[in-house]
């Protein structure tokens, strides 16, 4: 048996179980999960407590909604979705979001995350919890969760040149951010030698 079929069978014992409102199943459940969604919360809020709060909430919805899961596609992509969705409905209700790059000075769709080839993911993670609400929720949905921008657009009720200037300013400042660490490091190994 392969290791996604024995993840496929697990979570579905866990889901009769939680669904029939065994305690152990969901307790279970929410082990198997917690740390993956977490790290999906954390990247649609800069504060782990309000990652936490979303951790919690999530899990609410998923708990309240499992009867609606029909077993198409892997139950943990569709308890992402509902992570997903429910960072993007925080962010709704706390921000808003409006066009500030003209649309002619965009990044190239096609160099989407060509620049970050070289670094770590916890460093671009660093550089991506340091753009502002509106810039890092357009970039994790377009590039991280494969979001188009007209899905994204009616996700967080903006025009799609809204989401297409926000994720190029997020680029923008994202390149930024990486030429002043190159910056940092040939300064560094000019003094070295």
């Amino acid at each position: 048996m392969q290791p996604e079929d024995n993840k496929t069978e697990l979570y579905s014992k866990l889901l009769k179980g939680s669904l029939q409102n065994d305690r152990e199943c969901q307790f279970k459940l929410y082990n198997l999960l917690s740390s993956k969604m977490y790290a999906v919360c954390l990247r649609y809020v800069k504060d782990r407590e309000m990652a936490e709060d979303l951790l919690q909430e999530g899990f609410v919805k998923v708990f309240s909604n499992l009867e609606k899961y029909r077993g198409d596609g892997s139950f943990e992509g569709w308890v992402r979705k509902i992570f997903v969705n429910t960072a993007i409905e925080y962010y709704r209700k706390s921000t808003r979001m409006y066009p500030i790059v003209n649309l002619d000075h965009a990044v190239n769709d096609d160099n989407v995350i060509a620049f970050v080839d070289d670094l770590e993911v916890e460093d671009l993670m660093k550089m991506i919890h340091k753009l502002s609400p509106g810039y890092r929720t357009v970039f994790n949905l377009y590039v991280i969760e494969g979001y188009s921008h007209k899905e994204i657009a009616e996700l967080l009720n903006i025009t799609e040149g809204t989401s297409k200037s926000q994720l190029a300013r997020a680029r923008y400042l994202l390149q930024d951010m990486i030429v002043e660490i190159e910056k940092g490091d040939k300064k560094n190994e000019a003094i070295a030698k």
